[in-house]
């Protein structure tokens, strides 16, 4: 089995921030993660990231917020897109 895209997508906000989802189906795990998908979620603007979601090697699943890292408790691809929106949609209605 080859790697199947699931979901790209990458949208450009009036304020110029970025949101950028990239999750793929892999034929094994990822190191460190216990399930099929390589993702990466991004939320940024002018090139620095303020939230993101990803699984890269050996780290497992983390996310991304203001430059800390913390372990992200991954269930499925619809809980995991939900959350990483429900972060930036928090993150964008702070004054």
């Amino acid at each position: 089995m080859k790697a199947v895209l699931l979901l790209k997508s990458k949208e450009v906000l009036s304020d110029g921030a970025i949101i950028e989802m990239v999750i793929w189906r892999v034929p094994s795990p990822v190191d460190g993660s216990r399930h099929p998908y390589k993702y990466r979620l991004y939320y940024g603007r002018g090139g620095v990231r303020v939230i993101g979601h990803d699984n890269e090697r050996p780290k497992g699943d983390h996310r991304h917020e203001a430059g800390v890292e913390t372990p992200y408790n991954f269930t499925n691809v619809d809980q995991l897109v939900s959350d990483f929106l429900a972060a930036v949609r928090g993150r964008r209605n702070r004054p």
